[in-house]
């Protein structure tokens, strides 16, 4: 008997994907493309996935997403309504069904008393209905990285499994 191989995250996004029929983008701030660099891991995700953007910056947030200079101003680039800016406004710039947004504070500086190093918003947006998360997570830089990204692959896959279930 075949030993059944576990799929990763990022497998199981592309087969949903596929499945519905839905194309993908990510909006990463923190993450710096980790997202994106495990979607293009899977052989084929190139039916599905149409472009990540990286953008580090409050400017890069603003020109390529449209995140709002008012939300940046009044909520911070570390916030869920940034989140939901960036997934919604990847979608419309990739022209995507679904988008994937990640900001956060990754460390080791950084981050304020209210939103301390490890707390990161991953939002989807998946036929234009954005959910936003809040995380706090623990480790060294690239730990909290990893962890932002798994839970963001989590989080799309949730999305997908609503849409095939209906």
């Amino acid at each position: 008997m075949a030993e059944q191989v576990k799929k990763t995250e990022e497998e199981k996004v592309v087969a949903l994907l596929k499945q519905t029929g839905l194309t993908m983008a990510s909006a990463e701030s923190c993450t710096g493309g980790m997202v994106a660099s495990r979607i293009v891991n899977v052989s084929g995700a190139s039916e599905v996935f149409m472009e990540g953007f990286v953008t580090y910056t409050e400017k890069a947030k603003r020109r390529r997403l449209q995140v709002k200079k008012k939300t940046l101003k009044k909520e911070t680039a570390v916030s869920a309504k940034t989140a939901k800016e960036m997934a919604k406004g990847g979608c419309r710039a990739a022209k995507t069904d679904v988008c994937v947004s990640i900001t956060g504070y990754a460390g080791p500086n950084g981050g304020t008393e209210e939103k301390p190093v490890g707390t990161v918003f991953v939002g989807c947006c998946c036929l234009g209905k954005v959910k936003v998360k809040e995380y706090h997570f623990e480790g060294s830089r690239s730990e909290i990285r990893q962890q932002a990204c798994e839970k963001a692959l989590i989080l799309v896959k949730k999305c997908l499994e609503k849409v095939n279930k209906k």
